[in-house]
């Protein structure tokens, strides 16, 4: 029985931000390709002859044209409201107060919370999404059991025990010093074990606390390796209640700053309503920001300005913001991207779209040295695509004169017929 897997198929790769450089430049497309797994990582990239001499005694997976890539990194999302996703609301608070906070609550039940977990995971995985960046709930156990389930499929996960102190319900608020106690006692146990990295999670400014802020910024400089992740900017009632909490502060970033909760491996999800100085204090720090297109239509937020934000060089992400967000899918979230482009006259290329599902996220994530792209030492978190699922896609595919508008209907229109296969440290899924 040999140890390697050779899988056969169109190969893409990233050499590049294509924000940065020319499109042609960023990527790398092999038509006839071929990557080598062995021991949960990918051993070889190239030609599929070539690999395939190579390598004789490779079990080999021919996918034919199927497009092999790196599996989806949705760099923002809250697992516990998977069971509510696509519920009816108004705006961000409403929405909060009337879904989110009761079904989490739920989460204090152990069990309940495995079940979520798994189910996600699933869910998941099914759309081509082999790593996550998740909020949990306040309860410790809403924490240990996504990672449990991750644990269980050998997956790569982000997660964090999210705090909250006041402006929440009593069921579903925590003190300062249990964020703190919680959170640390979760980063002793979980943080580096196996392929889990620990995030420490304020929901966001106004459900903390200055104290419950300081503590965990205070945490986080004793644990500068963890992720710290919260929201940021996503409506403009929001902000008006963030500073009428914080009336010392510049602006919302500065209720984070202000207690040490800013720095390269700040996360902020949304950052739609940026100000000027906000946007140089994230460049300047290396933070990075995580655009969440279905979900900032969902409930109404507003259009991120990715071409703004990345000409000023900020570290941005992709995500589909479960459940705010309405679709599990990355493939939805990239068309979702697309239009929002479109509405702010700076439409996204396929690459671009691609890249901000992989490798952009894996870099705001801090993980571009492990997944994210198909490369030689990388681990082997793949997706497989089928360009041609459905015959309104393969139509389109039919008249397509070059590569990327062969992928882009698969974009704009693709949904989990799309996902032929998914790797997942080197194992088939």
């Amino acid at each position: 029985m040999t140890d390697t897997t050779l899988l056969l198929g169109q190969v893409l790769s990233f050499t590049a931000d294509p924000f940065e450089v020319p499109i042609n430049d960023a990527a790398q497309h092999l038509r006839q390709g071929a990557v080598l797994l062995r021991d949960g990582k990918i051993a070889a990239v190239g030609e599929r002859e070539t690999l395939r001499a190579l390598h004789p005694l490779a079990e080999t997976v021919d996918y034919g044209q199927g497009l092999i890539m790196a599996g989806f990194v949705d760099a923002h999302v809250h697992y516990p409201q998977t069971a509510m996703i696509a519920s009816w609301g108004k705006r961000l608070i409403d929405w909060l107060n009337s879904y989110t906070f009761p079904e989490e609550m739920r989460f204090g039940n152990r069990a309940y919370a495995s079940d979520i977990a798994n189910r996600y995971l699933d869910l998941t995985k099914q759309h081509g999404t082999t790593t996550v960046a998740s909020y949990a709930t306040i309860h410790p156990g809403s924490v240990e059991a996504l990672f449990e389930a991750a644990q269980a499929r050998g997956q790569r996960i982000v997660a964090g025990k999210t705090c909250m102190d006041r402006n929440a319900p009593e069921g579903l608020s925590d003190t300062a010093q249990e964020a703190y106690d919680q959170s640390k006692y979760l980063i002793g146990n979980w943080h580096g074990v196996d392929r889990i990295t620990y995030a420490i999670t304020p929901r966001f400014s106004p459900t903390s606390t200055p104290e419950q802020l300081q503590m965990l910024g205070d945490l986080w400089a004793e644990h500068s390796d963890c992720l710290m992740q919260t929201h940021l900017s996503e409506q403009t009632d929001e902000i008006e209640w963030v500073l009428g909490l914080y009336p010392d502060a510049r602006d919302y970033l500065d209720t984070y700053e202000q207690f040490g909760l800013i720095g390269a491996r700040g996360v902020y999800g949304h950052a739609i309503h940026l100000t000027d100085r906000e946007i140089d204090r994230l460049h300047d720090v290396g933070a990075g920001v995580v655009h969440c297109p279905t979900s900032n239509t969902f409930i109404g937020s507003g259009l991120f300005d990715m071409s703004g934000l990345k000409s000023k060089r900020v570290s941005v992400g992709l995500a589909t913001d479960t459940g705010g967000g309405s679709s599990f899918s990355m493939l939805r979230t990239m068309a979702a991207a697309y239009e929002i482009g479109q509405l702010r006259h700076t439409p996204l290329h396929a690459a671009q779209l691609l890249w901000l599902a992989t490798q952009g996220s894996a870099m705001t994530l801090h993980l571009d040295d492990k997944i994210g792209n198909v490369k030689a030492g990388l681990e082997a978190d793949l997706v497989v695509l089928n360009l041609s699922s459905t015959d309104a896609i393969s139509q389109r595919v039919d008249n397509a004169n070059e590569f990327w508008e062969t992928v882009f209907p698969t974009i704009m229109m693709g949904d989990d017929r799309a996902i032929e296969a998914v790797w997942i440290n080197g194992k088939r899924a």
